[in-house]
């Protein structure tokens, strides 16, 4: 089952340090954009994907193709994308080795949902990060020591 409990929510987000976001954009009017500054500002690093600016940057960041490109772990893949593309991206976070799959407003996919889940993925679902930070009020995320 999706992660539904405010607990559960908090506590995936307050131990993710790492987000790629399948769907990111570069055009400021888009949700995604914002979306993406918000959690940077928050403390997450957060790592674009989309393969119509590959190799691009938004918000300081490289944007890649796709997840199994990206070669570092992954705590958390938001999916800004429609239900129809969810579960190919569930299956690339999967085989990305991601911890997660958080699928945005509106993005629905029971079948994706049970083979992340299936696969040791939290799954939340119809969400999203920014509104739940706010909605639960969570800190900032603490910097990470190097190393």
């Amino acid at each position: 089952m999706p992660l539904t409990r405010d607990e559960d929510i908090a506590h995936l987000l307050t131990h993710a340090r790492t987000i790629a976001l399948v769907g990111a954009s570069d055009t400021p009017s888009r949700a995604s954009f914002g979306v993406m500054k918000f959690l940077q500002d928050h403390g997450y690093r957060v790592i674009p994907v989309n393969p119509r600016i590959t190799g691009e940057h938004v918000h300081g960041e490289f944007v890649w193709r796709e997840l199994g490109q990206i070669g570092e772990p992954i705590d958390i893949v938001d999916i800004f994308r429609n239900s129809d593309a969810a579960g190919e991206i569930v299956d690339q976070a999967i085989a990305a080795g991601a911890k997660a799959v958080w699928m945005q407003l509106g993005v629905i996919d029971q079948a994706a949902a049970q083979r992340a889940e299936a696969a040791g993925l939290k799954v939340v679902m119809d969400h999203c990060p920014k509104i739940e930070i706010a909605r639960l009020r969570l800190p900032k995320i603490a910097e990470q020591p190097a190393g």
